[in-house]
Order: structure tokens, then sequence, then C-alpha cells
């Protein structure tokens, strides 16, 4: 018997690889930065709000709008800038992208199907609303998650994801997300600099992991490391928070309202997918619910304020 379940171990194992391997390689490295003329095109349809990020504020894969270019930054009708814009009754200028980091606020980034030009081409001066979610792609979160679901199948009773991230006696990924904090900065930075008049509003990440055990094999990240990875999300949402204080710009925290929808949960309930997406969206990413759910916390920020 065991041998039969050593063997559905690996199949499994082999089958996660490949699924999540596939969600981390949506786009490739960035690309030189684009021409003068690129940057202008955005400039010219510049509008009230405009969206900058990774592939949580573009949708990732949710229906995807048949207009945005280019098709490979994965931008979709269902994002919650798109709900913002349109709760807001405001034009909207996206240029987040799926795999964008924060040297793709000033190079351009190379995608599976054409290139995005430098996203700070977009602001103006005049911009009302600039909506941000990033960081993510710089500490690589989606690789991460690649490597615990991969070493889960080792030892799915311990925390061997946890064990691999701190050997050494450093946590690799906390060290990640402190030497993310300044590159943060400098971006909101950049952007009161180009948009002086806007709202900077820095959308932090939607709660993926239980706040209990977990669902592994279902999603196999073992229950220890489901703890250890759902401290580093805390921290990153965390860092995120302060710089966006120190910058004067607002933080929205989707953390908070999407406790309780986590990947483990059943379909009809869950903001966030798994390894194997039960809905249009992509692994580790928010569904509809899910955008949604972070479009109302955005919402809910710019109203009281």
């Amino acid at each position: 018997m065991w041998s039969r379940v050593r063997g559905w171990l690996a199949a499994a194992g082999v089958l996660a690889a490949v699924l999540l391997t596939a969600a981390c390689h949506v786009t490739t490295a960035a690309a030189p930065a684009a021409d003068r003329s690129s940057a202008a095109a955005y400039s010219a349809s510049s509008g009230s709000v405009v969206a900058l990020g990774d592939s949580y504020t573009a949708g990732g894969l949710l229906p995807l709008d048949p207009k945005a270019k280019p098709s490979g930054c994965l931008r979709s009708t269902k994002a919650y800038p798109v709900l913002v814009a349109g709760a807001l009754g405001a034009s909207l200028v996206d240029v987040a992208c799926a795999s964008a980091g924060v040297k793709n606020m000033t190079a351009a980034q190379k995608t599976y199907v054409g290139t995005n030009p430098p996203q700070f081409g977009a602001l103006a001066a005049d911009d009302r609303i600039v909506l941000l979610t990033l960081g993510g792609d710089d500490v690589g979160f989606l690789n991460v998650l690649k490597e615990c679901v991969l070493l889960s199948f080792t030892n799915p009773w311990g925390s061997p994801c946890r064990a691999h991230y701190t050997s050494g006696g450093t946590d690799q990924l906390a060290a990640s997300v402190a030497t993310e904090a300044p590159k943060v900065s400098q971006v909101l930075a950049a952007i009161a600099a180009r948009a002086p008049h806007a709202r900077i509003v820095v959308v932090g990440y939607p709660d993926m992991f239980p706040s209990s055990g977990g669902c592994w094999p279902g999603v196999p990240i073992t229950n220890g490391d489901v703890a250890y990875l759902r401290g580093i999300e805390v921290t990153a949402n965390a860092m995120l928070a302060a710089d966006a204080r120190a910058a004067g710009a607002t933080f929205v925290n989707t953390y908070a309202p999407t406790t309780g929808h986590d990947f483990c949960q059943p379909e009809s309930s869950r903001d966030v997918e798994g390894l194997l997406p039960g809905s249009l969206a992509l692994p580790f990413h928010p569904n509809a619910r899910g955008q949604q759910a972070i479009a109302s916390a955005v919402l809910a920020a710019l109203k009281s304020a």
C-alpha cells in the first residue's frame, strides 16, 4: 500500500511542478526600455485613474480584456482597477502586467505575447488616482510557492519549505521582503513626482492561506509551511503599509476582508484559487470574487479619506 502512496505522491508532485511552473512563467524577463513613442502613447491616453503593478492588479487570467495590449499582460475586465474606476465613473488607464516588478516601472517588459512599455509612461500631471499592487514578483513569491509544493512531497507532515528558506540561520524570504522596502519607497516617490495631484493608493495582497492547518494534498503545501508562508505574506503587507504611510499614500488592507476566504475554502466562498483553480484565474491569484472584494476595500478606503 505504501508503494502506491509513494507512487501517487510522485505523480502529484510532477503535476504540481508542471502547473505551477506554467503559472510562474506567464511572462519572461524584462526587455530593454521602450522608445519614447511608446511611452508617449500612454501619456496621450492618460485618464483619471491609472493602474500600475503586477498580475494582482492586472487580473491574471480572469476573462481577458480583448482590447488590452499587449495581451500577454493578462489584463482582465474583472480586475479591481476596472471595478473601482467603474464605480467612480472615471476613465481608466490600465498598464499593469502579469509578472511585473519594480524594474518594469521604468523598463519595458517582454511578455509571451507582446511587450509592455515602462509603466511610468502612463502617468500624467492631471491624474486623479494611481492604484498600485507591487512587490510579490520581486520577492519571487510564486516561485517560492512552486518550491514549497515540490518540497511538500518529501515531508508532508513537516515544514520542509521553511527549513529550506531558513537554512543557515537566515530567513531568506523575510530578508527579501526587507530588501524590497526601499525599492517600493522609490516607486512611490517617482509616482508622486510624475502625478503630483494624484491620490496614490497602495493595494495590499489578499489572504491566501488558512489561519490554521492547511488542505494538503488538495493544495500541496504542508500545514507547517502554510503557517510559515502566511507569516511572510503578513510581513510583506506590513512593509507595503509602512512604505505607503511614509510616502503619504493610502494603504488598502485587502488581507482582513479576505481572511477566511483562502485557497483551502470551498469554491463557493474562496477569494483566492489554489494550485488547481476551480474558476478562471491563475494559481494562487484572486478569482472574480476576490477581485470584487479588493475593489470594495479600495472604494471604502477612498470614501473614508
